[in-house]
């Protein structure tokens, strides 16, 4: 079985308190990763459908499995309730078990200034691809994979497989600041402004006639908070 890493850029938390959810990528479609390997897009359709029909998923492990030296390093921390590609990869969105393991990569996926762990590694096996023969190709090119396992790692080989999202039971000021700078892509000050003034006092600004602002509040316009 082979690895594939990603890293999850952004991590979504739940507002359920009984359950720990995230969601990230697993893989990312056309990147070239660490290995030199390139998913192309589809390469999991296959093995998703096949996991529907089956009713038995991917596992979920930490790190995959470790070395698989403790009688626990195969021990899944939870499941994944959706897995589905779509243009930018294969999105997964996975419940955490509330075991010590599972509440531990909770834990260190929401910590703060940044998450301690914030990417996921597919294990799978690799079932048709093509080899590439030029110097400037990549080294595979991954047309179908057989999926074993999805895990949060804390190095991943493709630096774009990232959790996207923690769900957080008590979504917080922090939280909200972390997301305003990371998705919607304000800078701190920016932050601050929208939450000690409130997105409507930017409106009114933008009335007012202040540029800066009237920008800001039309990028978050288009925003949405997960």
């Amino acid at each position: 079985m082979e690895r594939k890493f990603v890293a999850l850029s952004d991590i979504e938390t739940a507002s359920d308190a009984k359950e720990m959810r995230f969601t990230g990528y697993g893989a990312v479609f056309g990147n070239v990763d660490s290995y030199g390997d390139v998913i192309e897009q589809g390469a999991f359709a296959n093995t998703l459908a096949e996991a529907e029909k089956s009713g038995r998923w991917p596992s979920m492990l930490a790190q995959h499995g470790g070395w698989g030296i403790s009688s626990t390093d195969m021990t899944p921390i939870g499941v994944w309730e959706s897995l589905k590609e779509n243009g930018t990869g294969l999105k997964a969105s996975g419940i955490l078990a509330p075991t010590p393991r599972g509440t531990e990569i909770y834990t260190l996926m929401k910590m703060q200034p940044r998450p301690a762990i914030d990417g996921l590694s597919i294990g799978y096996v690799a079932k048709k691809f093509t080899l590439g023969t030029k110097k400037d190709e990549p080294r595979r090119l991954l047309h179908e994979v057989d999926l074993m396992e999805i895990s949060p790692v804390t190095f991943p080989a493709n630096g774009k497989a990232r959790v996207t999202a923690v769900k957080s039971a008590d979504f917080t000021e922090r939280d909200f600041e972390r997301w305003l700078m990371q998705d919607a892509g304000l800078t701190r000050s920016e932050s601050r402004i929208v939450i000690n003034q409130g997105f409507k006092s930017l409106i009114a600004m933008q009335d007012a006639g202040s540029s800066e602002l009237a920008e800001l509040a039309e990028h978050l316009k288009g925003c949405t908070v997960i």
